[in-house]
């Protein structure tokens, strides 16, 4: 059975991926940031409008997946929230300065979270030696791995995605990255089973009056009058194929 997993960055982002069909939502804010921790107030309303599975991201901040003991605490205090609001999982990564997969954080990253299902994102892609990277989730009991084959794109590395699927049959090996509509089947037929998009597109702001002269990122080109949201019937399209493969 095949499985369609849409990243979302709001609540109205998650309530439109789930009335086009996804199976399960990855909650995010920060898109440009590759994804970070959600608001409470997100967690909350998303939590009470949305009713497909939802695994928010536990991410403190963006850049390469080493933390300090500082970001390491703030992120075992959004565990124990996520888990007190009842989501079914989430999503995480923690390495070391050697490239390999933190063992001691881990362990206490999976005792935190109880019965809660937990994803490793694509810190997995940033990973020295990604077979034993496998072998070391699969032994602290991680669900799944979100990867998109150590490179830029997963079809780009559907090789070493169809290696990690032959290697054993847990973790669930997640495709994502670039995946869309039109290259949806490369990896179903490669034996991937569970796949993950954001389906987005910018969307333009409502704003009337602007200020084009300034911009609140630390990147002055940045287009303050744009947003990046799903696109619903991307969702569908894709869903669609999906269930085929069920």
């Amino acid at each position: 059975m095949a499985l369609l997993e849409v990243c979302c960055y709001s609540m109205e982002c998650a309530r439109e991926a789930q009335k086009r069909g996804a199976d399960r939502i990855e909650l995010c804010a920060a898109p440009l940031e590759g994804g970070l921790t959600p608001s409470v107030g997100v967690l909350k309303s998303v939590r009470q409008q949305v009713t497909v599975p939802v695994h928010p991201i536990i991410r403190p901040r963006g850049g390469d997946f080493c933390y300090t003991e500082g970001e390491f605490a703030a992120m075992l205090e959004d565990v124990q929230l996520v888990r007190e609001l009842g989501f079914p999982g989430f999503v995480i990564g923690i390495l070391n300065a050697d490239g390999h997969v933190d063992m001691p954080r881990m362990r206490e990253i999976m005792t935190a979270a109880g019965p809660l299902a937990v994803t490793f994102h694509r810190a997995f892609d940033m990973c020295v030696d990604p077979l034993q990277a496998f072998d070391n989730l699969k032994q602290l009991g991680v669900a799944r791995i979100l990867t998109s084959g150590q490179q830029q794109t997963a079809e780009k590395g559907l090789s070493l995605l169809r290696e990690l699927i032959a290697h054993a049959d847990a973790p669930i090996i997640m495709a994502g990255a670039g995946v869309r509509a039109n290259n949806m089947t490369l990896f179903l037929d490669a034996g991937v089973r569970e796949v993950h998009s954001s389906a987005g597109q910018w969307v333009p702001s409502v704003m009337q009056y602007r200020n084009p002269g300034l911009s609140m990122s630390t990147d002055p080109t940045a287009d303050e009058y744009s947003r990046y949201a799903v696109n619903g019937e991307s969702v569908a399209e894709m869903k669609a194929i999906v269930d085929r493969y069920k």
